[in-house]
């Protein structure tokens, strides 16, 4: 009876050994599993804090390359206005020089106004014919001349004071070649009837002696 009573014992604390063992490695497979899910959480929270970072870094370098292209649109934005408030300063003070030297050719290319006496001889002429008349009696020819100059000059110029030979470049009422030559009486040559008739006198005087000797030569060779 008592070996009975030994062998059920043993068996009984066989059995509750065997499931306290059991029992026990419940509880450890289930700590390690609850371990391992903390791991496993700690990791992905640590890769979704990397990301995060990664996100809001790439943002940033976003939004920093945003304000240089803007800053550099801008300062491209002034240079072009400077370039643009310049090129119009550069215009306008073209266009005023312009202006100005128009102006002055103008001014340059009036008639100068004779107003030396007229004989009244030379009155019944007119322009720049009675301005010559008047200049020839002044340098010493009679007035019997007038009509030997008359015809000569009407033939070179017409008694066009800026007349010009497309050719030879000859100017002025006695066509003086260069135009320039005329420049020893006045600096006016271009634009002033006496200044170009006195120097035509002083040319055909040292030269033919008279505008008659002047008019015989222009007919018998076509130029004086």
């Amino acid at each position: 009876m008592s070996r009975l009573w030994s062998r059920l014992g043993a068996r009984t604390a066989a059995v509750a050994l065997l499931s306290v063992g059991v029992a026990g490695g419940f509880y450890l497979g289930g700590d390690r599993d609850q371990g391992q899910s903390a791991q496993v959480g700690v990791a992905v929270e640590q890769a979704a804090l990397q990301q995060a970072r990664q996100v809001h870094s790439a943002k940033e370098r976003t939004t920093e390359y945003q304000e240089k292209l803007r800053a550099a649109a801008a300062a491209e934005a002034v240079a072009e206005r400077k370039r643009r408030a310049e090129a119009a300063a550069a215009s306008r003070k073209k266009a005023r020089e312009a202006a100005a030297k128009a102006a002055a050719e103008t001014k340059a290319a009036e008639s100068k106004p004779y107003d030396g006496p007229i004989p009244s001889s030379c009155e019944e002429f007119s322009g720049n014919r009675k301005i010559g008349c008047a200049l020839m009696i002044d340098a010493g020819f009679g007035i019997d001349q007038f009509p030997c100059l008359n015809k000569l000059w009407d033939k070179e110029s017409g008694w066009n004071h800026k007349a010009r030979n497309p050719s030879s470049g000859a100017y002025g009422i006695p066509q003086a070649l260069p135009g320039s030559k005329m420049g020893s009486v006045a600096d006016d040559w271009q634009t002033n009837p006496a200044t170009q008739i006195k120097w035509g006198l002083g040319y055909i005087k040292g030269r033919y002696d008279t505008p008659c000797g002047a008019w015989a030569h222009s007919q018998d060779v076509g130029w004086y």
